[in-house]
């Protein structure tokens, strides 16, 4: 048959195994018949994603860092702390642009590296982010009822059944607030996408007019008092460019939520302008509410006096405006809240994503006829967040949300450079079309014999006649000779060019891992950590030049949904974003890594026992994808 291959047969128990983690499946299209069962509701447009974008990102976090971080780091610098985490989070917002709106279906990362990648790697990133959703939305829950209790007198004023509660036989406290706000949430966002989206819209818009106020109210405040927070001695960068840097790595994850909006991507009208206008417009709403409210607050109150508790209200009080903080507390809990529908939203989607690939059972990927949303999903994430939200502290595993967030990034990042130049020529085909495919696979086998009779003996020239073992003398047409030949050394070129690419790209995140480890580890020998540095800086250095010398792949013009957003400047720009996620992942340190890595251990006995054998691309043949066109045309049938 020449140009098949099957996924499983014939490499033996480790070939197996290795080709399992390899196989990549396709991206939806035309060819790809809607199950009405699995179909989602088509109906978002760019102000709903504006509303999903900004209420997962603007939490209840901003009204706190702007006094943690101008304290320890920034100073009055912290609105350029917040300018260039928002530019760092806009690389990889433009990278989840471009995926998002070329492969607009559930799952967002994951789904982007089961095409690019692998389903080895995309496995653990969905696994990863089922963790981040699951945790992130406890701990928001969790940071509500605190917030909650100062319209009732105080922080512990809450009604007795409201009330957090000590369990001495436990040694836990419960928090009935969060898991009945998680309830709430859910059954929200089982009533339907369009329903649901509009409740958050109204959440966050509350949230903002709070935020409108604190500029508004303390600009009035600021040029009445003279801005006494940035006439100090100190300066401008009280604690230097490194202590602005610094600050800025630690607001990077307020910036972070836009990858909410890319996992609605199969419910959107028009997803190829729709998805990058939404995540653009979110993240830039995002990053100027933040730095127009840490210009004012950093500006009121001088950075080492302020309240690292409670900034913002704080500086009202102090100029005498205590009833502000009804406000500013009434924003924080819209703020919390509107995450916590955020944090929700994205898993029940990766669920039904992960399972319609058959790598988790059939169950999670049932839709409600009604409400076209993945009904059973929404209920097993929301039970499992009220569980969690109401027995644990969640707390100290809070740094475990931001490893799925990052192994993200860093994979959707990747996903891009290999779109861009080994995008998969081989895509999966169900067994069901073996007939079909074994048809066309002749036609092609036989039209390849014909032109090697033509040409085996055919050295070169215009055109001649030549004697062909003894039979009567046949023309052969020598510009149609050097055509194939042409051809064929294009062909090679072609593989040889998609070989360096591709060793290329795997040195350039080997490059990026060891000059960031290097740089970060001040343990390490100091031969040994220069020696490092130096090899990951040639890697990395070697791969931009590489990458940005050789030619792109013809095939992306044509890979998965055309006329969307296009990435620029790549490949520097994805490879400065790989290098920002590793940086800040290395970051994370110790004790939460050794927390993931638990729950990323479950994951891989998950997939070994179960995904693996049951995955839809189990039984898949694959062909190449210049030629499934012709077979599905050939077939006349579409996939299930």
């Amino acid at each position: 048959m020449g140009f098949l291959f099957d996924s499983q047969k014939g490499v033996g128990l480790w070939g197996g195994c290795l080709r399992s983690l390899l196989r990549r499946k396709q991206v939806d299209s035309a060819h790809v018949k809607a199950n009405a069962h699995h179909q989602l509701a088509k109906e978002l447009s760019v102000p709903h994603l504006i509303a999903i974008g900004v209420g997962s990102t603007i939490g209840a976090g901003v009204y706190i860092l702007v006094g943690t971080v101008a304290r320890e780091h920034s100073g009055p610098a912290l609105s350029i702390s917040f300018l260039i985490a928002g530019i760092a989070a806009a690389l990889s917002a433009f990278c989840y642009a471009e995926l998002a709106s070329r492969c607009p279906s559930a799952g967002s990362a994951y789904h982007y590296s089961y095409i690019c990648v692998g389903e080895g790697v995309a496995w653990l990133i969905g696994w990863a982010l089922i963790l981040e959703y699951t945790i992130g939305g406890s701990a928001v829950a969790r940071g509500i009822s605190p917030n909650l209790a100062f319209f009732f007198g105080g922080r512990d004023s809450l009604p007795s059944f409201l009330a957090r509660q000590y369990i001495p036989g436990l040694d836990i406290v419960v928090d009935p607030v969060a898991a009945i706000l998680v309830f709430i949430v859910t059954g929200l966002l089982c009533m339907g996408i369009k329903e649901s989206t509009l409740v958050q819209g109204m959440v966050t818009t509350v949230n903002v007019c709070a935020m409108f106020f604190v500029i508004i109210a303390g600009s009035y405040l600021g040029f009445k008092t003279g801005w006494a927070g940035y006439g100090l001695p100190t300066g401008y960068f009280a604690f230097g460019v490194d202590g602005m840097l610094a600050g800025s790595a630690t607001v990077f994850f307020a910036c972070l939520g836009f990858d909410s909006v890319a996992s609605t991507a199969e419910e959107v009208k028009n997803p190829q302008r729709d998805l990058p206008l939404g995540i653009g417009l979110a993240l830039s709403i995002c990053c100027t509410l933040y730095m127009l409210v840490s210009v004012v607050i950093v500006g009121l109150v001088p950075y080492h006096a302020m309240n690292p508790d409670t900034p913002i209200s704080s500086a009202f009080a102090e100029h005498g405006m205590q009833w502000a903080a009804y406000i500013i507390t009434a924003g924080a809990v819209m703020a919390l809240c509107s995450t916590l529908m955020g944090s929700i939203l994205p898993q029940p989607r990766m669920l039904m994503a992960m399972a319609r690939d058959g790598l988790l059972p059939s169950f999670f990927s049932d839709v409600n006829k009604n409400t076209q949303v993945p009904v059973k999903s929404t209920l097993a994430t929301g039970i499992g967040a009220a569980m969690l939200a109401f027995f644990m502290d969640v707390d100290l595993l809070a740094g475990m949300v931001s490893v799925g967030t990052l192994l993200a990034f860093t994979m959707v990042a990747i996903s891009v450079l290999i779109l861009r130049y080994v995008p998969p020529d081989m895509v999966p085909l169900p067994s069901s079309l073996q007939d079909t495919i074994d048809f066309v696979s002749l036609q092609y086998g036989v039209n390849s014999q014909n032109i090697n009779v033509e040409t085996s003996d055919v050295n070169g020239g215009a055109s001649s006649t030549l004697p062909l073992l003894g039979k009567n003398n046949t023309v052969v047409d020598y510009p149609k000779i050097v055509k194939q030949e042409a051809q064929r050394n294009y062909v090679r070129n072609e593989e040889n060019r998609r070989k360096i690419a591709g060793s290329t790209i795997a040195f350039t995140c080997i490059g990026a891992f060891l000059l960031t480890y290097a740089a970060t580890d001040l343990n390490i020998p100091r031969p040994v950590r220069f020696t490092l540095c130096g090899v990951g800086g040639a890697l990395l250095l070697f791969g931009l030049i590489v990458l940005t010398l050789i030619e792109q792949d013809d095939a992306r013009h044509s890979f998965g949904h055309s006329g969307g957003f296009i990435c620029p400047f790549v490949p520097l720009l994805p490879i400065f974003c790989i290098l920002i996620n590793i940086y800040l992942l290395i970051n994370l340190g110790a004790a939460t890594w050794a927390r993931v890595s638990v729950w990323l251990l479950i994951g891989v006995f998950v997939y070994a026992f179960y995904g693996r054998t049951h995955s839809s691309l189990l039984d898949a043949v694959y062909v190449p994808a210049a030629h499934a066109d012709k077979i599905y045309r050939s077939s006349g049938d579409s996939l299930a």
